[in-house]
């Protein structure tokens, strides 16, 4: 039985308190600063868990918090739906930040401060918009009592900007007994719009990208060894040469382009609403109709590897034994055998490749139930809008909930101006997101869960 429709008044409840969570959730100051150490990292997650265990506790509901370490927490709430035999959809967020350093932005980070119909803070879009549009949508199933067509979980996870080590990571390895009977998710990253000129009327279309696959990724270190010296003696064994070599071959090496089945479905899908056709020669001049998803798109096109890290020798004199390079690599579906091989040809017999996180790429079936209610959601909000698949070049805690078979997609609803860039925004200086487009994604996400 789908969730009843909501009163006029139950629905501005909804869109408001979306709108105040997040807000309230941005002045909380969640930066992750990776580690586990709380002396880099603070208190911000347990205050913000604490925060949405408060608001889910005040409309009657019995949130377990799961706290890998001391200070980082997170935070599920679960809500029985009519037929219990169907598994269940997981909507999680996650309540940290990347780091914003204040100088380099025009308002204050943790301020939520509603310019220009935005709202401006680190997290806007990555991802407490998001968090507080699922913390509304609870509170008003509860509220009211509907009871969804299938049980529901809310997750509000810790450390995902440190790759969910301490977070959902964690939680699937200690505790996957939480994620019983559950099959599909939906988190961050996707159906948000972009707008496209229909090729017959010429007029504005919005296309809605659904996330349904993510690159894989490998964090570590490449770190060459040599023999140390005084720093007026020739050294052909130098650690820094060494690991300046690996640098310059990787940093130099031509991946190829690939088009994996998601992506060429968003580019047919483009296709088919602007007439425009794509050339895979030539790829680069079709790109700018994917409007501020471009960046994101770009990204998916081929493996990459980014040293991102340096880290060697003591002493202006001394010639060091070793040295070190971070590198954060991304791969398409099925290649992380491949590239993992590719980095250690590259950086030759001297240099070790060392990956300190590895996560695993997601490609979730482009079609389906779950799939066709998105598509309703948004549909019934955005009459003429379309629906169209992608491939996220990052990543998120959809990752570690796929080792346990849960089919995982970006689904956070957002109707956004024509002209707004929007990839660069998520971990980019003045993140923002228009109030309108938290108002839209609540009332899409409340479609959702009551007819899927």
């Amino acid at each position: 039985m789908p969730v009843a429709a909501p009163t006029a008044e139950e629905l501005a409840l909804l869109q408001d308190e979306a709108v105040r969570f997040t807000r309230e959730l941005i002045r909380i100051d969640t930066t992750n600063f990776g580690g586990n150490d709380p002396a880099t990292w603070g208190r911000g997650e347990t205050e913000a868990a604490q925060y949405v265990v408060a608001r889910l506790q005040e409309v009657g509901l019995s949130p377990q918090v799961i706290e890998s370490a001391p200070g980082r927490p997170s935070v599920l709430a679960r809500i029985p739906g009519a037929d219990r035999e169907r598994g269940g959809l997981i909507l999680h967020g996650h309540l940290d930040v990347v780091p914003a350093r204040a100088e380099d932005w025009s308002v204050d980070p943790f301020g939520a401060e509603i310019i220009d119909g935005m709202i401006h803070g680190r997290g806007a879009v990555d991802m407490k918009d998001m968090v507080g549009m699922i913390l509304a949508l609870a509170r008003h199933l509860a509220r009211t009592g509907q009871v969804p067509p299938r049980d529901l979980l809310f997750g509000f996870f810790a450390d995902e900007e440190n790759g969910s080590v301490w977070g959902a990571q964690w939680i699937v390895e200690h505790h996957p007994e939480v994620f019983d009977g559950f099959t599909e998710a939906i988190s961050e990253v996707g159906g948000y719009s972009i707008t496209l000129p229909e090729k017959d009327t010429g007029e504005d279309v919005r296309a809605y990208l659904v996330q349904t696959a993510e690159k894989g990724l490998a964090w570590g270190r490449l770190r060459a060894t040599g023999r140390a010296g005084h720093g007026s003696v020739p050294n052909d064994e130098n650690a820094i040469v060494r690991l300046a070599r690996a640098i310059t071959a990787i940093d130099e090496h031509d991946f190829p382009t690939e088009y994996i089945a998601s992506v060429r479905a968003l580019f047919d899908g483009i296709t088919e609403i602007t007439g425009q056709g794509w050339d895979e020669e030539d790829i680069a001049s079709f790109l700018p109709l994917a409007g501020g998803a471009r960046h994101f798109v770009a990204g998916t096109l081929r493996d990459s590897a980014n040293l991102t890290m340096l880290d060697g020798g003591y002493k202006v004199n001394v010639i060091p034994q070793t040295a070190e390079a971070g590198f954060d690599c991304r791969f398409l579906p099925g290649h992380q055998d491949a590239l993992l091989a590719l980095l250690d040809e590259l950086s030759g017999e001297q240099v070790e490749v060392i990956v300190d996180h590895l996560g695993v790429s997601v490609d979730s079936p482009r079609e389906g139930a779950l799939v066709d209610a998105m598509t309703g959601a948004i549909e019934a909000e955005d009459p003429g809008a379309r629906v169209l698949p992608y491939c996220l070049s990052a990543g998120t805690d959809n990752k570690p909930l796929s080792s346990l078979g849960i089919s995982g997609y970006g689904f956070a609803p957002l109707q956004l101006p024509a002209d707004l860039d929007f990839a660069p925004l998520f971990h980019g200086v003045d993140e923002r997101v228009p109030v309108e487009a938290v108002r839209f994604g609540a009332r899409v996400l409340l479609r959702l869960v009551g007819s899927c």
